[in-house]
């Protein structure tokens, strides 16, 4: 069996013995019930305060929601997913070309999360990019689909743009100026993974990814339109997100959390998979830039409350995230005050 990449297997009838959670760390999904109240966010409305304030409640009460009429081409967002399905469908040896494990490789196609640190594999495969500044990045993408330069370029141009109109209405609900996120952020990297869940024979044995927070500043998903697989934790319970037509899934990061002094919250999330059918998603990481001080703003701590978290450079944070195990305690935790 070519255990580098599970899109390049004919479809599994048996569960490999290291994508095996233990029983204590495994989805439980018939308890897992769908999230109804999914905060479902529409830029198109003409009342920006209202829109500001369903952004700060749902940054609040659950670190995540679905935007809608976000801005980003239809026709952009659909060859998109579509330049993700043609690619994962490509000759086993032309994938391989691009396999690597290791982490700090810019363009890279691997598999689970960290190969060569964990002892539990992920059932995913993922090609992730980075994106910003396009011109340095893009030369190093893949040259085949041949057309998938140009469709993921203009994806990612468009999604950053969207992705900067979010952090405005984030500042302004936290009481701020609407670019003091944008600054503070600095010139900020972007970068991609586009996201591939085979079928699985045993999806309750294994996880897409398990639970845990991203080290960035925002995340904007595109799931997959057909299968669901994205949870998320609310009230101590695994909540089911379905995905909405037409929208963008957006969570908030850690360092949005540390920036808000935990006024939001950096939400928990997991990807399941399913029994009968591939799962496709497309996420984009919005992150300050290495030298960005994260650190509360005066208006966020005068009310009195003392600064939660200590100081630090993103690249302080990015270090410590990538030198542990997905799964452990939240990072954010080692730079407590």
């Amino acid at each position: 069996m070519d255990t580098k990449l599970l899109s390049s297997e004919e479809r599994r009838t048996t569960m490999p013995e290291n994508y095996i959670r233990p029983e204590s760390d495994r989805p439980k999904l018939s308890e897992v019930s769908t999230c109804e109240d999914v905060p479902i966010i529409d830029l198109g409305l003409q009342n920006r305060d209202q829109v500001v304030r369903q952004v700060g409640d749902a940054c609040k009460d659950f670190g995540f929601f679905q935007v809608i009429n976000h801005g980003v081409c239809s026709e952009t967002v659909e060859r998109m997913r579509q330049m993700a399905e043609d690619f994962f469908k490509l000759p086993v040896e032309e994938k391989l070309k691009l396999y690597s494990d290791d982490p700090s490789k810019t363009m890279r196609l691997s598999t689970s999360f960290n190969v060569r640190k964990e002892k539990v594999h992920n059932w995913r495969d993922y090609l992730r990019l980075h994106c910003y500044p396009l011109d340095r990045y893009v030369p190093e993408w893949p040259t085949i689909p041949v057309s998938f330069k140009e469709v993921a370029s203009k994806y990612c141009t468009e999604v950053r743009e969207f992705g900067f109109r979010v952090q405005e209405l984030i500042s302004e609900s936290l009481g701020l100026e609407k670019d003091y996120i944008k600054k503070v952020l600095r010139d900020q990297g972007q970068h991609m993974a586009v996201n591939f869940y085979p079928p699985c024979p045993e999806p309750e044995l294994t996880y897409g990814l398990p639970g845990h927070t991203d080290p960035n500043a925002l995340t904007i998903l595109l799931q997959d339109a057909q299968v669901a697989g994205l949870q998320v934790l609310k009230d101590g319970k695994w909540l089911a997100v379905n995905p909405h037509p037409n929208a963008f899934v957006v969570n908030i990061g850690d360092q949005l959390q540390a920036l808000s002094n935990g006024r939001y919250k950096s939400v928990w999330h997991r990807a399941v998979v399913n029994a009968d059918k591939a799962r496709m998603s497309v996420a984009s990481f919005l992150c300050p830039a290495d030298e960005a001080l994260i650190s509360p703003p005066k208006a966020v701590i005068d009310d009195g409350s003392v600064a939660l978290y200590k100081d630090f450079t993103y690249a302080e944070y990015y270090k410590k995230f990538w030198s542990r195990n997905l799964d452990q305690e939240h990072c954010l935790e080692l730079f407590k005050n």
